[in-house]
């Protein structure tokens, strides 16, 4: 079948977003090289506008509307990073938005939505379907859907990462992003292997959250009741058409603990000086407890997001 996107469109992507996404940093630590036994290139997104890179994804969706579709506004449904995404990015064009999110969200992203003059809308996501609540208000308002996830433009945005990363390390033997919906790792492994077709192409995800893992292995997608302390990889299921592209271009899903992502956390922390959300830390996990293949001696790294409340941190 035909994937949703193609290294072209990443590369349209990247010049769409550049007004507002920024060319994050790519950091590396020997101290964590030894750990890992590899050379490790950390995509840093943490320090992304918004801190995350899902900026990347819903500023190539909402820049791409026409002047009518962006006065009735836009919505979304997210936990945090993508709801601040949107947030900005509408802002940046003059169009309202509404953002749907889970009450027992991180503190920290639901201010900051809201900070940036977003409308909130909050659900239990134990009763209540995010989904049917943001149709609800589509249907209403005549605005559009900006998913997390599953849209070619949202994937096509959040690959411009990779494309990036490549551009400042050159040719790596592997690249590891964190899955949830699946939107970032559809859209880096797209333009990785369009750029370097031999480069290996890795998820991480959560043992509490493992949908893609049992995913890949089923060939189908898999539904699971997601339990971890990365919130942005809650998602139940991979999407619709990120899942496709996983199959064909990622070679494996590796899982973390919660007790790796806690100690990457720190590690980073500590050893880096950045702040990286447990979400963002799962790949960094995985490498550092030697996840990877031991023949990948050099590996780049997607820190997907730094958004986490301080109470939560000191606790790690």
């Amino acid at each position: 079948m035909e994937l949703a996107i193609n290294a072209d469109d990443v590369r349209a992507a990247a010049g769409r977003i550049g007004p507002l996404a920024r060319k994050t940093p790519v950091f590396t630590s020997a101290g964590f090289d030894s750990e890992a036994g590899a050379r490790v290139y950390f995509k840093c997104e943490n320090l992304q506008r918004g801190g995350s890179f899902k900026i990347r994804g819903a500023s190539n969706l909402i820049f791409s509307l026409p002047e009518p579709a962006l006065a009735r506004g836009v919505v979304a449904y997210s936990s945090g990073n993508h709801a601040q995404a949107t947030a900005i990015a509408a802002k940046h064009v003059g169009a309202a938005a509404t953002i749907v999110m889970p009450e027992d969200a991180p503190k920290s992203k639901i201010e900051a939505t809201r900070a940036r003059g977003a409308k909130i809308v909050t659900y239990n996501r134990f009763t209540e379907s995010r989904e049917a609540i943001a149709q609800a208000i589509l249907k209403e308002t005549g605005a559009t859907l900006v998913p997390p996830f599953d849209h070619p433009m949202i994937m096509a945005g959040q690959g411009t990462a990779a494309l990036e990363l490549l551009e400042q390390t050159g040719p790596l033997d592997a690249l590891i992003a964190p899955v949830g919906g699946g939107g970032l790792l559809a859209g880096c492994s797209t333009i990785a292997k369009a750029i370097h077709p031999s480069m290996r192409v890795f998820g991480a995800e959560p043992e509490g959250a493992n949908d893609t893992f049992l995913s890949m292995q089923a060939g189908v997608r898999v539904t699971v009741h997601p339990d971890t302390i990365a919130d942005g990889l809650r998602a139940p299921k991979p999407g619709e058409l990120t899942f496709p592209v996983l199959l064909k271009l990622v070679e494996r899903v590796v899982m973390v603990s919660e007790d790796e992502i806690r100690a990457a956390v720190k590690f980073l922390l500590l050893r880096l000086k950045i702040l990286v959300e447990p979400s963002g830390a799962v790949p960094a996990a995985a490498v550092l407890f030697r996840k990877l293949p031991k023949e990948v001696r050099s590996v780049g790294v997607v820190l997907s997001g730094g958004n986490v409340d301080f109470e939560d941190l000191a606790g790690y």
